[in-house]
């Protein structure tokens, strides 16, 4: 499948309510800050930024330290709470966009991975995403109840898939898989047609609730796709997708 090219921005505090940064329309970034001379406004809707990721972003680039006047403890104070905002903000974007983060301390423009935190020379530093970009929600008999391209089936606290969902999220993720298999085992034990059909029925839509939230929790960085459950005969089937709160 071919990635479409991101969006590029830099993570950069001019004094101005966004740091947000990326080149002109037909232009290109290099390896210097003056490439990215257009601010990308807090409230472009292409970021999709929540409050909170907005605040700390106009509070961190209003509050930079003057040039030249700064101590070192200062600056580099403020490098690194960017840091720690920019790292959010790679989370959220995700891969669709090419973060990168101006360190006024070391005078370095470094990419900020979106998956790992870390900051790399290198734009595709892992070669293929670090985790899993496109989710698919859906429940089946021994299977974990995510499942993504290239990754297969996982469950919500996999670390290498690196979703960082809520304990409340991931419980419940946890506890409709399991009555996904026990509900099978006893369909499988008694082989009554019918019987357990209302059973189904309620996991099912369980677990359309249950993919909004991931969708919800994880944000317009990725899609969630909810495919049903495999078991519960054609009704229990679907292919609803969500990014962030919007269904596609």
């Amino acid at each position: 499948m071919t990635q479409e090219e991101p969006r590029h921005v830099l993570v950069h505090a001019r004094h101005e309510p966004s740091p947000l940064y990326e080149p002109p329309v037909g232009g290109w970034w290099e390896e210097d800050t003056t490439s990215f001379s257009v601010n990308i406004p807090l409230e472009d809707r292409a970021l999709a930024l929540p409050a909170y990721l907005s605040e700390d972003l106009r509070s961190w680039s209003l509050s930079s330290p003057a040039e030249g006047s700064a101590s070192r403890f200062d600056m580099r104070e403020h490098v690194e709470r960017g840091l720690g905002v920019a790292r959010r903000l790679a989370r959220h974007l995700g891969p669709s966009w090419a973060v990168r983060y101006w360190d006024a301390h070391q005078g370095t423009m470094k990419w900020l991975c979106w998956g790992c935190d870390r900051l790399h020379w290198e734009r595709d530093r892992h070669g293929v995403p670090p985790h899993p970009v496109d989710i698919t929600v859906e429940g089946e008999f021994k299977y974990g109840p995510l499942r993504s391209e290239g990754f297969g089936d996982f469950f919500p606290d996999d670390p290498a898939a690196g979703l960082a969902l809520s304990d409340g999220l991931v419980t419940a993720l946890y506890t409709w898989a399991k009555d996904i298999d026990d509900t099978m085992n006893r369909d499988l034990r008694d082989r009554e047609d019918g019987k357990y059909d209302a059973v189904w029925q309620r996991l099912f839509h369980a677990g359309a609730d249950l993919a909004r939230r991931v969708a919800h929790e994880l944000g317009p960085a990725r899609k969630v796709t909810y495919k049903g459950v495999a078991h519960g005969g054609l009704e229990a089937l679907t292919s609803v997708t969500w990014q962030g709160d919007r269904e596609l």
